[in-house]
């Protein structure tokens, strides 16, 4: 039996990251192309999820035959890293002009939160093997780390604070996506915790199974996270 297509190509560029290999040259127009590929992967992700992506399903779901497919994508993987890529031109890049680089941030990751919470899917992300380097993450990632330089923070220290800021934004959408209690739940695991309040005081003072504002609590970390950034720069001057 002859090896697919994209078992083929596997063997000269394993392991190697889809925006690192050239597209396939055409095959006598084949109807598909990565644009249209990563818009239906894109549906198929939305609509059911991530363990529903295979690409038997997503060749049906495009109407073509899983060899044609593999024309033009070698691995699941792959489209996954196109999927994400796509995802992220849909966060707005502020005006690095106006407002101060905190104002920024703020603008970028909130918009890059919203983004996330639109495409529940995503917040799978920090799982994934291997780093994100398409042309709309990275994008998103030079406007951020550009911003924390011309804040006045060095190279190392800029790195650092860019997985703090961007590990806040994925565990508030992944958090946010994926807990999904009902206010009965809620109050019932309440009730419950009540009845421990020797043991968990503050627990239960504070309400901690009822606390569902995740836009504020967000908004108070990011805040909280930046203040003392903006205290470390004022100590290092």
């Amino acid at each position: 039996m002859g090896k697919s297509r994209g078992a083929g190509r596997m063997g000269s560029g394993s392991g190697q990251s889809v925006w690192l290999r050239r597209p396939p040259a055409p095959r006598h127009e084949p109807p598909l192309s990565r644009e249209r590929i990563t818009k239906a992967a894109i549906a198929l992700l939305d609509e059911e999820g991530m363990e529903r992506l295979t690409m038997r399903h997503l060749a049906e779901r495009l109407g073509v035959g899983a060899t044609t497919l593999y024309w033009h994508i070698d691995t699941k993987d792959d489209v996954v890293d196109l999927a994400t890529d796509a995802i992220f031109a849909e966060v707005p890049l502020p005006d690095g002009q106006d407002g101060s680089w905190q104002e920024n941030v703020v603008a970028l990751l909130s918009g890059c939160r919203a983004m996330l919470l639109r495409h529940p899917w995503s917040a799978a992300l920090p799982l994934r093997q291997r780093p994100s380097i398409g042309p709309n993450f990275l994008a998103w990632l030079e406007f951020l780390q550009a911003t924390l330089s011309r804040a006045g923070f060095r190279a190392q220290q800029t790195q650092a604070v860019c997985w703090l800021l961007y590990n806040h934004v994925l565990g508030s959408a992944a958090s946010q996506s994926n807990l999904q209690w009902s206010k009965a739940e809620r109050l019932a695991a309440q009730e419950q915790l009540s009845q421990q309040q020797a043991q968990f005081p503050t627990l239960v003072a504070y309400e901690y199974t009822l606390d569902e504002d995740w836009e504020e609590n967000f908004h108070l970390g990011v805040k909280f996270v930046l203040d003392g950034l903006q205290a470390q720069l004022s100590a290092d001057d």
